[in-house]
């Protein structure tokens, strides 16, 4: 007998918010999970991946770790299969599908892109390489590639009216989940 909880006795959703580097995933999952009608954790991968030692180690060229997916996948197994979650990473692509209920893609401006990710302190080259990814639609492709066309979401985030918009919307999304899957409300 599998140890995996029953995707059918989740009483909340697994929910991906994906995009390139600088597009707002962070802030968005912060928001919807202090907005949302259940409570959701927000596991920012990028971090949960340095604190838990799950990567390969640190490339100095892409100012960035390599990640272990094996190891990663394992860490993450129960917590997101068991629903409540929010996974906040610039992939979505390596998530097993039946672990998540809606992937958000989270789409900028290119210029704005660059801009914001200049802010960060990034190198050339890799400021480059994302704005070039986001110009096509690299994440987009992946989460269609990766999950039914019923799940995933392409979503605008330029400004803070975006942002709101966004998590009002989810927050609506998140309520009408519970209520297909015959979950009371939280009073």
């Amino acid at each position: 007998m599998s140890s995996e909880p029953e995707l059918s006795s989740r009483t909340s959703p697994t929910i991906v918010i994906t995009g390139t580097p600088g597009t707002g995933k962070t802030t968005h999952a912060q928001l919807l999970a202090e907005q949302a009608p259940v409570p959701l954790q927000h596991i920012n991968v990028g971090e949960f991946v340095k604190e838990h030692a799950l990567h390969e180690g640190f490339d100095e060229e892409w100012q960035s770790y390599t990640v272990d997916e094996d190891k990663l996948l394992d860490e993450l197994e129960l917590v997101a299969n068991a629903g409540g979650v929010i996974l906040d990473w610039h992939t979505c692509e390596m998530f097993p599908e039946r672990w998540i209920d809606l992937v958000v893609v989270l789409r900028c401006d290119h210029t704005k892109l660059w801009d914001r990710l200049e802010r960060r302190g990034y190198p050339l080259k890799k400021v480059q390489e994302n704005n070039e990814a986001e110009i096509m639609g690299v994440v987009a492709e992946e989460a269609r590639e990766s999950y039914v066309p019923e799940i995933v979401v392409e979503l605008t985030s330029e400004s803070t009216e975006d942002i709101e918009s966004n998590v009002s919307r989810i927050v609506q999304w998140i309520e009408n989940w519970r209520r297909d899957h015959s979950i009371e409300p939280e009073s």
